[in-house]
């Protein structure tokens, strides 16, 4: 049995809902399919403020029937394969679904195993990880137990979500330790398999001093690959100048491991693909390279942006708009910059707002303040400013644009 959908979107996280929702605040008589297994649905940003003790998996949580618009058809499966020359998807069920127009944002997956022993020793023996609801409260109960020793924060190769991410929990265990007065008794270290502390210079010198005004070790090209919990022990691959590999082992006594990531199995094997198994679109457009009625956005694309929901919410209107361009046969716009935002927690009241697109630009949203600074104000944003907009603007298909400038941060870059 098959069904046909004008416009069938396969993920529901914050890409697929809000494509959905938004889609038919312009067209409310479109037809549309969303295939999505999960019945709960998370604020991935406030995974990290959960880990550092200031905010509740509960309060990240919303079940996903409350926020997919009534008109939907919402299809609780998963998709298995793409047929794209018939328009197609098969579900893991074996049944088949139909589309004049398909968009594809299921997200990116988990690669615990390619850590050897992480699966056996997570959420135990005070290995933990934000990176997932299952596991982002027990980095809380380690923060709040630990009284002294080695804590060892890792960052795998990119991609992965959100890219500062991996330094940010470290700031505010940090801080947690300096409020109880115990942060003296620590040994703090970011192993980063990457060669410096963020990919944009302008953001990695002033994150520099934040590590070093916490005392935290710097591990660059230190690429986590195996983790023995009982024996507290963390071994990572270390690549020196000229590249020569080679394994060294640290003690640590509390380590936040950041998993490897990639596109989920079943994009990688699909003909969507790019060969490194990214969904295929252009950088611009969003439209698939070779398959025209097909877009793709969010984690799972090929784009080369930071992996964050700030910058699924600049791509949503421009799949929307470019699918309805389609429909009236006009050509497609490249709309979207490469725009992408990481709210920098350092401490546990301040935050530092990167906000950067395609090379590299850095691109604030706020002429006059200067992007390096940390500020209470985006703690604020962090904590309540910014999951008020997700939940109550981005996911119910409100178009929120807020321009982003180069032109805002050139005086500091001077600076700089």
């Amino acid at each position: 049995m098959s069904q046909h959908h004008t416009l069938l979107i396969v993920g529901g996280g914050a890409a697929g809902v809000s494509v959905a929702n938004n889609m038919l605040r312009q067209n409310a008589n479109i037809n549309i399919g969303l295939i999505e297994p999960s019945e709960k649905h998370y604020y991935q940003p406030g995974f990290t403020i959960i880990g550092g003790g200031e905010y509740t998996l509960k309060e990240a949580t919303r079940n996903e029937a409350d926020l997919i618009n009534p008109k939907v058809t919402w299809l609780k499966e998963y998709a298995d394969s793409f047929q794209p020359e018939q328009n197609t998807v098969t579900l893991r069920s074996g049944e088949t679904v139909t589309y004049d127009y398909l968009v594809v944002c299921p997200g990116l997956q988990l690669d615990w195993d390619k850590i050897k022993g992480l699966k056996e020793t997570l959420n135990k023996n005070n290995v933990c990880s934000n990176y997932s609801p299952d596991t982002c409260e027990y980095t809380w109960e380690c923060i709040q137990n630990i009284q002294s020793g080695t804590a060892l924060f890792t960052q795998p190769p990119p991609p992965f979500k959100c890219a500062g991410a991996p330094q940010k929990i470290m700031y505010l265990a940090a801080d947690r330790f300096r409020k109880k007065g115990i942060l003296d008794k620590f040994t703090i270290e970011f192993c980063n398999a990457g060669p410096a502390m963020f990919g944009i210079p302008f953001f990695a010198k002033a994150l520099e001093k934040v590590a070093a005004g916490y005392g935290a070790k710097k591990s660059f090209n230190h690429n986590l690959v195996a983790i023995d919990g009982p024996g507290k022990t963390a071994t990572f691959e270390t690549t020196d100048s000229a590249g020569n590999k080679q394994q060294v082992s640290k003690k640590f006594d509390m380590i936040h491991v950041t998993p490897p990531q990639s596109a989920p199995d079943f994009i990688k094997q699909s003909p969507l693909a790019n060969a490194a198994g990214w969904v295929d679109v252009n950088d611009n457009t969003l439209q698939h390279n070779k398959y025209p009625n097909i877009f793709g956005l969010g984690d799972a694309a090929s784009t080369s942006n930071a992996k964050t929901a700030a910058a699924v919410r600049k791509q949503v209107s421009v799949v929307v708009d470019n699918i309805l361009y389609l429909m009236k046969n006009k050509p497609v716009e490249g709309k979207y910059d490469g725009y992408g935002s990481c709210p920098l927690t350092t401490s546990l009241s301040t935050v530092m707002l990167a906000e950067f697109s395609y090379g590299g630009k850095v691109t604030p949203s706020f002429p006059f303040l200067d992007p390096r600074k940390n500020r209470w104000i985006w703690w604020w944003g962090k904590k309540v400013g910014f999951p008020w907009l997700y939940w109550h603007l981005m996911i119910k298909g409100y178009r929120i644009d807020i321009p982003h400038r180069e032109s805002y941060a050139k005086k500091f870059m001077k600076e700089d």
